[in-house]
């Protein structure tokens, strides 16, 4: 027993850690490699385990001597032994299976007697498998690999696959020493060693898998990296039109592909190339549900040797059904954060990959390539006319009652006089609600509905400094390189999307030529659901490290630029222009 130290474990569901306690940080640092954050009140934060986290840290290369070492350095008490063999026993599953291509098809082999027939008799893995080729053997067809390996994964045991992947067509190219603009350029150590990991060649299972950075960090350029290690066709598939344009310039920036090798397939153009970049949506594009996916014949014809899934926490789920099938090609995911609301982790785990690489954003941050974030909560009352329209509804009416509070307008009025000489973005779910306060703040406004034209054209005036603020839907969450915005204003979220919460802090992470500091606000109506759900938001950054000032917002009729901001430094915040 060592009364001095953070964590308690109470089993592989329940980890308590103690945020007073000086080893508080170095405690998150090292649980974050194998446990998720269940709960993050002010006094104890709730991890678990689950086997996902544990294969993911797995195939990261922490050993499960590492996991166990991490619980007894910073245990308080002993470590349960059930919790013990329950970790040993989802990490000794890891691998205990592999896929191999055999002379007839594909092989599902077994390292034990055991693990197979355990396997084997789980009805959704049986169905999959073919004829019993040996004692640790079964025949697989090639066409259901991927199914296979998606069973296998919901049973417990998921697989190394060592099937190997098609070569694809050979695309040469070189990496720029110089950028476009004659700037100097050169991976990042991180970078360089995310993408070893995904490449893998002593390993035959390399190749394919996820890479984990933050925003800000060069997700794009690991991308890169990836494909100039395999030189191979690539089909990069995104979120947005805008991100695919990004792809592109990124691309011929820093790589002596030229633009003829490059096409883009997404609204009206449709250019196959030997490097191509989709959006999501062209992918599973058809006109009515009975027809056949017109789009993805198109790109199955196609020889590629890689598939990049940019922002792979957002797969939608036809294109894991279509992932099922690709399971020939190397493929790689690039994401911030391997959260999805929907549950659907083991599906990202199984048909894109394991989690080849992370690197925690803190860190990146104490190293200068991502900028410094200063997170504020600004609690604010609802309205007395709202009060009892809000008692009085029903819970699914409740949350848009509480997000749209209309005293939100002179907050954000506030905080943009608070922040005059930065660069903000503002960013809301409802459509009727951005509008409403671009209109009244008379700030250009970017919703689902505007025209791709209009979205360059306002994305390159906040670029170029001639707009200073810009009103965003939920389009705003994803995809757009907007270098200076340093101040990020979320007046309303999808519920508790920790995912979007995530992605919006990102936005203004990357770091500024000035060593201007990054300032994040979330409003939330008090004492409602909508306070609820801002809990649930902030798990993955409060994981990450980030810590959010809680202000109580003064009442409409006396917020100003100075009662915000002291209401902001009562909360222990970060006001722009005083010392932190």
């Amino acid at each position: 027993m060592t009364s001095d130290q953070p964590l308690i474990v109470q089993g592989v569901d329940t980890l308590l850690l103690e945020v007073a306690s000086p080893r508080f940080e170095e405690a998150r640092s090292r649980l974050l490699a194998f446990a998720e954050l269940i709960k993050a009140p002010e006094h104890v934060h709730t991890y678990r385990m689950t086997a996902l986290s544990i294969w993911n840290a797995r195939s990261a290369g922490v050993t499960v001597d590492g996991i166990i070492g991490t619980l007894h350095e910073f245990s308080r008490y002993p470590v349960p032994d059930a919790t013990l063999v329950e970790i040993r026993t989802h990490a000794s599953r890891f691998g205990k299976l592999r896929l191999l291509a055999g002379d007839h098809g594909l092989v599902l082999e077994s390292r034990d007697d055991e693990s197979l027939e355990i396997a084997r008799r789980n009805r959704d893995v049986s169905k999959w498998l073919g004829d019993r080729t040996g004692r640790r053997t079964f025949q697989v067809d090639a066409e259901r690999r991927g199914l296979l390996k998606l069973a296998l994964v919901r049973a417990g045991f998921p697989p190394d696959d060592e099937a190997g992947y098609t070569a694809g067509a050979p695309l040469a190219f070189a990496l720029r020493d110089t950028t476009r603009a004659g700037l100097p350029f050169r991976l990042r150590d991180y970078q360089n060693e995310a993408a070893r990991a995904f490449e893998d060649v002593r390993h035959s299972a390399g190749g394919s898998g996820v890479i984990v950075l933050p925003c800000g960090a060069g997700k794009t350029i690991v991308g890169l990296a990836c494909m100039h290690a395999l030189q191979t066709t690539t089909l990069i598939l995104c979120t947005s039109v805008t991100a695919a344009k990004q792809w592109i310039a990124e691309t011929l920036d820093k790589t002596t592909l030229t633009e003829e090798l490059i096409g883009i397939y997404a609204g009206p153009q449709r250019a196959l190339r030997p490097l191509t970049v989709a959006t999501y949506q062209m992918l599973t594009h058809r006109s009515r549900s009975d027809e056949p996916l017109v789009n993805l014949e198109v790109f199955d014809r196609a020889d590629w040797g890689l598939i990049i899934y940019d922002e792979v926490h957002l797969l939608p789920a036809p294109v894991f059904q279509i992932t099922a099938a690709l399971q020939a090609r190397r493929r790689l995911g690039l994401t911030a954060t391997l959260v999805r609301e929907d549950g659907l982790e083991e599906d990202v785990f199984a048909l894109i990959g394991p989690k080849k690489a992370e690197v925690p954003w803190r860190e990146l941050e104490r190293q200068g390539w991502v900028a410094t974030a200063h997170c504020t909560e600004m609690r604010l009352p609802l309205p007395p006319p709202l009060r009892m329209e809000y008692a009085a509804a029903s819970p699914r009416q409740q949350f848009p009652i509480a997000a749209q509070s209309p005293d939100k307008r002179a907050l954000v009025r506030a905080l943009l006089s608070l922040h005059r000489d930065d660069r903000i973005l503002v960013m809301a779910m409802y459509v009727d609600q951005i509008k409403g306060l671009a209109d009244a703040l008379d700030m250009p406004v970017l919703t689902g509905a505007s025209s791709q034209k209009r979205r360059d054209a306002l994305f390159q005036a906040f670029r170029d400094g001639q707009i200073r603020c810009l009103a965003v839907s939920k389009i705003g969450s994803l995809a757009i390189d907007l270098p200076d915005a340093n101040v990020a204003v979320q007046i309303s979220g999808t519920f508790g999307s920790r995912q979007e919460e995530a992605q919006r802090l990102g936005r203004i992470l990357r770091p500024k030529r000035d060593g201007t500091q990054a300032h994040f606000y979330s409003l939330v109506s008090a004492a409602t659901v909508e306070q609820e759900f801002a809990m649930n938001r902030q798990r993955f950054l409060c994981e990450q490290g980030y810590e959010y000032a809680i202000a109580d917002a003064p009442d409409a009729e006396r917020v100003t630029t100075a009662s915000v901001a002291e209401a902001i430094a009562d909360a222990g915040g970060t006001v722009p222009g005083r010392p932190a």
